[in-house]
């Protein structure tokens, strides 16, 4: 099995992601040099032509933290957006990172806080953006 399976991001995330990452200061951000890592290799496509079952920014998305078997429910946001209310995950959290345009059924592994690696898997993406014509969100 791949490490790092293909990814696919819009045009218009690729583009807030850049520019968040260019706000941020040093090492504000300790999993940047993964997250560019994975901008740089992803397949950049327009948001109307994303395959349905990709996890794009905004998606809600149910994975695994391998090898344990819980199941997470999560929506991967922007640092802003953020609320407290458990639902949602900042692309800026290490789990994050990882989900960002992975598609159901797909693993990688990603580096965890502190040292040592974690395996996630996308089981379902429950909702996508893209797949409900919002395109500008």
């Amino acid at each position: 099995m791949k490490t790092s399976p293909d990814i696919v991001i819009s045009t218009f995330d690729a583009q807030r992601l850049e520019a968040l990452l260019d706000s941020l200061h040093g090492n504000d951000f300790p999993g940047r040099e993964e997250l560019e890592a994975e901008l740089a290799r992803a397949e950049v496509v327009e948001p109307e032509d994303m395959p349905p079952t990709v996890v794009t920014m905004n998606s809600t998305v149910r994975f695994k933290v391998l090898p344990g078997t819980q199941e997470f429910e999560l929506t991967l946001v922007y640092p802003r957006d953020l609320d407290g209310s458990g639902g949602k995950i900042s692309i800026l959290a290490p789990v994050g990172s990882a989900l960002l345009g992975l598609s159901q059924g797909d693993e990688i592994e990603w580096p965890k806080p502190g040292g040592g690696m974690m395996r996630v898997r996308i089981e379902e993406v429950v909702y996508q953006p893209e797949r409900a014509g919002e395109y500008n969100r």
